[in-house]
């Protein structure tokens, strides 16, 4: 009865001083990431929004498609914005290929009311707000309040984006900085907005910062090593003559640190969620068997999700890898042109962070679970001596279970 008397007691000893130190973690990354959202706060917002696509007097107006004349391209359409319905000629849209149907909806451009609109582009609303309806209800009916707060904390980490990342690189903030205090920033919303304030959360989200640092530091090394960006893109180029003081290796060292944070995250969640089921499943497991038995589950997360992002890249890149695949270049030098380097580099940086992520994730979840409840001396959890034995085991913990013998009150301690 001694014995049983000091099992009760031990576990929640570790397991408060587990639950603490996790906490007192996650209270100096967020003190780091305050320092460095002060350090970098953008001075003003005056930059967004402050340069126009226009020409001088031209303007914006949504239009109706009536009839498409095959023959020169022009369209005859319906203006509908309000204050200039009328009926006019809209331009040929130069692309053989961009056709118009009576009742397409779109975007034009008045530069001159004597002359003929010109195409700006499709007016997508309706479609897209019908998938963003169907989105939400689908997320809600499934996933409940877990998905509700999904769906908040998301909306607040874009807002994180709009308000503070843009405007303080636009402001000359160090871009790296900016990254990691945006990534951290939004990672704590988010899982604790739609997992709530608890260790398994806890767990992902020191495992996904501690993926989060490697990644911002083999990135430093290979934007820098592989002159990402060498030659830069159409928005890159553009946005260096709107602000010299942009860093566009900067830009694209924060882009690569902001672009892993999904994947990332999603696979730090699942993690920790696997080692937590296994406490709960096995409360008489150790650290190192949850550890053990947790990198059996993350080596195959780590094994879907690179190739994810790989897939990810290239269906997204589909015409401009046609478009390099014309042309008569060696494999490598298309691979590492300037066009495909720096996503190349984005995913191999990510995939990177992310399968040194996964180990620590689950390092931490069986420190937490297995501290918290019943070690196993049973010599047949050891690796040693294989699955059968456990197996056993297994069954033999079942059948205490049927006969009622009480499992222990490591249970409740697996779940800290």
């Amino acid at each position: 009865m001694g014995a049983g008397h000091s099992h009760s007691e031990s576990p929640p000893r570790a397991n408060a001083a587990t639950t603490r130190l996790l906490w007192a973690l996650v209270v100096g990354v967020v003190a780091a990431v305050i320092v460095g959202a002060a350090v970098t706060w953008p001075s003003s917002w005056d930059r967004l929004g402050s340069e126009s696509f226009l020409y001088e007097d031209a303007r914006r107006l949504d239009a109706e498609v009536l009839a498409y004349d095959e023959t020169t391209g022009e369209s005859t359409v319906q203006v509908t914005t309000p204050g200039a319905e009328e009926e006019r000629t809209m331009a040929p849209a130069g692309v053989a290929s961009l056709t118009f149907e009576p009742g397409d909806e779109v975007r034009v451009i008045e530069v001159d009311p004597e002359q003929p609109l010109i195409f700006s582009d499709f007016a997508r609303d309706p479609p897209i707000l019908a998938l963003l309806i169907v989105y939400v209800v689908l997320v809600i009916a499934v996933a409940w309040w877990r998905g509700l707060g999904a769906l908040v904390g998301l909306t607040l980490a874009f807002g994180i984006v709009a308000f503070y990342t843009v405007p303080a690189l636009f402001d000359g903030a160090s871009p790296p900085v900016v990254g990691l205090v945006t990534s951290a920033g939004a990672l704590f919303v988010l899982l604790y907005v739609a997992h709530g304030p608890n260790a398994r959360t806890t767990t992902a989200y020191l495992g996904t910062i501690a993926g989060l640092v490697f990644t911002a530091i083999i990135g430093t090394w290979a934007v820098t090593a592989a002159q990402i960006p060498g030659v830069p893109s159409e928005a890159e180029v553009n946005l260096a003559f709107l602000d010299g003081r942009l860093s566009l290796q900067g830009l694209a060292l924060c882009g690569l640190m902001i672009a892993g944070l999904g994947v990332l995250n999603d696979v730090t969640i699942t993690q920790a969620s696997a080692v937590w089921e296994l406490g709960k499943a096995r409360p008489d497991l150790g650290p190192w068997q949850l550890f053990s038995r947790g990198m059996r589950i993350g080596r195959d997360h780590i094994a879907s999700t690179v190739y994810t992002i790989a897939f990810a890249y290239v269906g997204a890149s589909l015409p401009l890898i046609m478009l390099i695949a014309v042309y008569d270049n060696p494999v490598s030098t298309a691979i590492t042109s300037s066009e495909i380097a720096g996503e190349v580099v984005r995913t191999l940086v990510g995939s990177i962070g992310l399968v040194l992520a996964v180990p620590l994730t689950t390092a931490i979840g069986a420190l937490i679970v297995g501290l918290g409840g019943e070690a196993a001396d049973d010599a047949a959890e050891g690796e040693a001596h294989g699955e059968t034995h456990g197996e056993t085991h297994e069954g033999a913990v079942a059948g205490d279970a049927s006969t009622g013998a009480d499992p222990g009150p490591a249970a409740s301690g697996a779940e800290a």
